[in-house]
């Protein structure tokens, strides 16, 4: 759900400006699933929650007690002006935040996101939809944001936590009391979640439903919750803690509005740096920074212990390099008390830093402040830098494609940035557009997005393994990738293996890679992971190779066929046949091995494997058409043909539509073998098993008593089964 408030400097509430950045948004973060993180697509849905305008009042009197105020034309009257820069910016938010009608917004904030989310779930999108919701709300409405989420009645609590990490006291501080050093720092926030301010409001609006993260850009929240400390006549107040696991706060280091959330709740970050964000054109799937509280903590052991008084501050101003954060790295334990640790993790908002810098360009210092906020605004709904890192934070992009374990993805990262492409002309082909972004003041590159591919390998054991991938770009294939290195890495022990490295190839003159695995490298029975890193711009397409016993049993569907109750799945989102998930669930957990085929060209095979994914279908392995296909029934039967004469396979069972039972009887299937969804013509009747009632009766056939066989020979014990997802997809993405 996107919180948008707009910017502090908006007067007025523009609909139109806010569902263009809501459009602009989601179409970036299409852009960016689709490109580096493939699994993620279908599985992100954007919801706009409008919010009121607040900054009018607080704008209006700043500006007309501006010394030039009266430098305002006559025509700019009907709404506030900034036309200098000698308005505090930043005290905008503080007088918005404290007016008598500032309440009465938030209520209307969360009946607002109340309300979307009811509609979300009652959509054919959001049936059954009980996954996460998170929150990223912009400068104003990461403030009206947080007071929704915070408005949650829990009893107060009077313990050593009243107090910051650096005090270690546990002394409810007075004026009097403590040493000097406390009284330095910042009291830190309480677990509990009462709004501030708002305890004589008798009607409470809250949210109906729980929030994950909580993302803010540009926000000057911690001015606001500064402020109303300060404005406490309680000096031990708790700054309430918003009923998220994690808060993200992005910002850029000359916003003149944002502020940095870690000083607040404890003094002491403000001599650690905040995270900087990778930037996505050199390091799309990040570049593996710390960024968990403990290892701050085990990285920074002089900053808290106990008993130690803050260091110099210019020795901790310096950002650490990866280097150094890996050389100091050791024991926690060793360094750092338990105490002061888990003082400090309970009062933290989440486990991860707060605090994340995005890259800014040198070139903005020379723009006047009061039109930074607008620029920063614009740009954090289409940066890329933003997108991934929330991707990151979304998916753990785990590789627990067969058992119960995850596999961090983020684990696999490749070894070095970008490399120069082999060919100039690669470059010149890849980007096709040079675009500049609001007021001149960011230039991007916007690259056309890649469509690589490749078929799932099935090899019976003793017969050489073969990876083959083509790399192109665009969905329609405009462009080739030729005479690129391309990285090639397969996973042993999945899901908990690690990622090894096999080899560096070429692409050829048709953007394909066919690897012959070397012979003392030959896997044995099992299915493995594969990933082809492209050099150049770190682009990739994850596939399997499965190794099989000789008589291994499957059961084939055609997707086309079996699934879908429309024509297109390319297109618009095509209905499932009611109970297809579960049919093809029960023969996977009957230990059989499944296949999906399809004659469709490989160039949309991203899109209908998300499909696939999206609709929680079991993990099986695919193939497509090389390329289109002028007799695409055939290439299904030769592609079956060969896994029964040259890898062994037992084809048990086999699902498509009329127009598979010829490819099924083709392979010398009986018609007790093959199952039909669909309307079927009286001559083909005959050669097939039609499911008139459809898949939800079938099922209660296979279910009953002698319905079905468990699969037989040792293919059941070598090949894992997967859960629901297909290449590249995991558990933790799908709509649960």
């Amino acid at each position: 759900m996107v919180v948008h408030g707009g910017s502090v400097l908006d007067a007025n509430v523009d609909l139109t400006a806010k569902k263009s950045d809501i459009t602009t948004f989601r179409g970036a973060f299409e852009s960016v699933m689709r490109q580096h993180y493939p699994s993620m697509v279908g599985h992100v849905s954007v919801k706009f929650v409008a919010c009121p305008s607040i900054c009018t009042e607080g704008l209006g009197i700043l500006s007309s007690l501006s010394p030039y105020s009266f430098d305002v034309s006559p025509s700019c009257m009907d709404a506030p002006q900034v036309t200098h820069d000698t308005i505090p910016i930043g005290a905008i938010p503080l007088l918005a935040s404290s007016s008598s009608d500032y309440q009465d917004a938030v209520s209307r904030v969360v009946l607002a996101a109340n309300q979307v989310y009811h509609d979300f779930v009652k959509s054919e999108e959001g049936k059954g939809f009980i996954g996460q919701i998170c929150f990223v709300s912009d400068s104003v409405g990461s403030i009206l944001a947080y007071d929704a989420l915070s408005r949650a009645t829990q009893h107060s609590r009077q313990s050593s936590e009243n107090s910051i990490l650096e005090g270690g006291s546990g002394q409810q501080g007075n004026d009097n009391g403590g040493n000097a050093e406390d009284a330095k720092h910042l009291s830190a926030p309480s677990p509990r979640r009462r709004s501030s301010g708002t305890s004589d409001n008798p009607h409470h609006n809250k949210l109906d439903f729980e929030v994950g993260d909580f993302f803010t850009f540009g926000s000057p929240l911690s001015l606001v919750l500064a402020y109303r400390k300060t404005a406490s006549a309680d000096r031990n107040r708790f700054i309430p803690r918003p009923l998220v696991n994690q808060v993200y706060n992005l910002f850029h280091p000359t916003d003149p509005v944002a502020a940095r959330l870690e000083p607040l709740i404890s003094a002491r970050f403000s001599l650690i740096p905040p995270v900087n964000i990778a930037r996505y054109q050199k390091y799309p799937l990040g570049n593996g920074q710390p960024y968990h509280l403990l290892e701050t903590i085990q990285t920074n052991p002089q900053l808290f212990a106990d008993g130690l008084n803050i260091p110099n501050i210019q020795m901790h101003l310096r950002r650490l390099s990866d280097i150094s954060l890996q050389s100091t790295m050791s024991g926690i334990i060793d360094n750092v008390p338990l105490q002061a640790v888990s003082a400090l993790t309970q009062k933290w908002w989440g486990t991860k830093r707060l605090d994340y810098a995005l890259y800014c360009p040198e070139g903005l210092a020379n723009f006047p402040t009061n039109a930074l906020p607008h620029l920063f605004h614009a740009s954090y709904w289409e940066s890329s830098d933003v997108i991934a890192f929330i991707l990151r934070q979304l998916g753990r992009f785990d590789l627990s494609l067969l058992g119960n374990e995850d596999k961090d993805l983020t684990s696999f990262r490749p070894g070095q940035p970008r490399e120069k492409w082999n060919k100039k002309r690669t470059s010149v082909k890849l980007k096709i557009s040079l675009c500049c972004i609001a007021y001149s003041y960011i230039d991007t590159f916007q690259n056309v997005a890649a469509n690589h591919r490749a078929n799932d390998v099935i090899v019976r054991e003793g017969a050489p393994q073969v990876l083959v991938a083509r790399f192109m770009y665009s969905p329609i294939d405009m462009i080739t990738l030729t005479g690129e290195k391309v990285d090639i890495h397969i996973m042993k022990d999945a899901p908990a293996g690690e990622w090894t490295y096999l080899s560096t190839e070429v692409t050829d003159k048709n953007g394909r890679i066919i690897y012959k695995i070397p012979e003392d490298k030959t896997l044995g029975y099992g299915l493995y992971p594969v990933k082809m890193v492209v050099r150049g711009d770190h682009t990739s397409v994850d596939f399997f190779i499965t190794v099989i016993p000789p008589r291994t049993e499957c059961v084939v569907f055609s997707i086309d066929g079996s699934f879908a109750a429309s024509r297109s799945v390319s297109g618009k989102d095509p209905k499932v046949w009611a109970g297809a998930v579960d049919v093809v669930r029960h023969w996977q957990e009957l230990g059989y091995l499944i296949i999906y085929i399809t004659a469709r060209p490989d160039m949309q095979q991203q899109t209908v494997v998300s499909w696939l994914s999206q609709h929680n279908f079991p993990h099986g392995l695919v193939s497509f058409a090389d390329g289109l296909s002028r007799d695409p029934l055939a290439h299904k039967a030769a592609y079956l043909n060969k896994l029964v004469k040259e890898h062994g396979m037992i084809i048990h069972q086999a699902y498509g539509s009329e127009k598979d039972i010829s490819v099924y009887t083709a392979i010398n299937l009986k018609p007790s073998q093959i199952f039909i969804i669909g309307k079927v013509s009286k001559k083909h009747q005959a050669l097939a098993t039609i499911l008139y009632d459809g898949y939800a009766a079938h099922l209660s056939t296979l279910q009953a008593h002698g319905g079905s066989r468990p699969a037989q020979g040792n293919a059941r014990m070598v090949i894992p089964r997967g859960q629901f997802g297909l290449p590249g997809q995991n558990t933790s993405l799908r709509r649960r």
